[in-house]
């Protein structure tokens, strides 16, 4: 059995952006996070917290917090398009290895814009688009790992061309399973169709982390009717707390544990923009309730 280590993100306290004037200030943050009950963030867009590695250390360390990993994006479909990935990865990796995180979480670029609901490219790749997709992740994992020690975890996600479980299983089988591994987002899987314990047992050995999220099924049907953004969908509420909605936390946090080694599990609810005083008491309940499912806190 694997040891699952449970922490937050800013992403459940509605932050999104490095700077916006809707999002919980930084250090609100942090402090609400060790009231939450959490010993373990990641650190969310790059520059939302401080980006000098020693001041970072002391803000976390005053508080007893750790990091897990860092965030960047990249549209490694579109041509021309690693430097600018690699740009992120030298500032986003750097960081998270230096306050001591083990992991790059990697999101493809979207076809659909998050804020306007725009589409912004075609919605589906094209036999090129794929293999350049592919190609692009399988180099851009190895480097970070000679680079940096860290491992990547790709991360399917709505509004982009690895959404559903079709487009998840397709890209694991163009990827090198060394270099490319899967960070599960149990509400992105919910909320395309998927199936997070069908993932979880056809491939165990690609699944290096994991975000734990449930959707709202009936508010994601009126997404889906309605063709809208995953932006839209979010302030429509399409994200929950556990156990409110889909997937089952007990079960897939059983199958994460059958996994036979140790694991992130870091609780992602999107809320942005949400008022201030709105994070804090979801994320006490959401701790409290992932300790009722008989897993370690840590």
């Amino acid at each position: 059995m694997s040891r699952i280590t449970i922490g937050t993100a800013p992403d459940s306290w509605g932050v999104w952006f490095a700077d916006d004037p809707l999002q919980t200030p930084w250090a609100r943050f942090l402090d609400e996070v060790v009231e939450a009950g959490y010993e373990w963030i990641e650190l969310g867009p790059h520059g939302y917290l401080p980006t000098d590695a020693h001041r970072l250390s002391e803000e976390l360390a005053a508080r007893s917090l750790k990091v897990s990993a860092g965030t960047i994006f990249a549209a490694l479909h579109r041509p021309d398009h690693y430097d600018e990935a690699w740009a992120q990865v030298e500032q986003v990796a750097a960081l998270t290895r230096a306050v001591g995180g083990t992991h790059l979480v990697v999101i493809p670029g979207q076809w659909r814009s998050d804020t306007t609901g725009e589409a912004l490219e075609p919605r589906t790749l094209d036999d090129e688009g794929w293999r350049r997709l592919a190609s692009g992740m399988d180099r851009l994992g190895a480097a970070i790992q000679d680079e940096y020690g860290l491992q990547m975890a790709f991360h399917s996600h709505a509004d982009t061309h690895v959404d559903t479980q079709d487009e998840i299983e397709r890209f694991l089988a163009m990827t090198d399973p060394d270099a490319v591994k899967l960070c599960l987002d149990t509400g992105h899987v919910s909320y395309s169709g998927g199936d997070n314990l069908e993932i979880i047992r056809r491939y165990p050995d690609r699944i290096a982390y994991a975000h734990l999220k449930q959707v709202d099924p009936q508010v994601v049907a009126k997404v889906k009717a309605e063709d809208l953004g995953f932006g839209d969908a979010v302030k429509l509420g399409a994200m929950v707390e556990p156990p409110q909605g889909v997937p089952a936390m007990p079960e897939v946090l059983q199958a994460l544990e059958g996994l036979g080694r140790d694991v992130f599990a870091i609780v992602e609810q999107d809320l942005y923009p949400v008022a201030p005083e709105v994070p804090l008491p979801i994320a006490r309940r959401t701790s409290s309730y992932l300790r009722s499912c008989r897993l370690p806190q840590a």
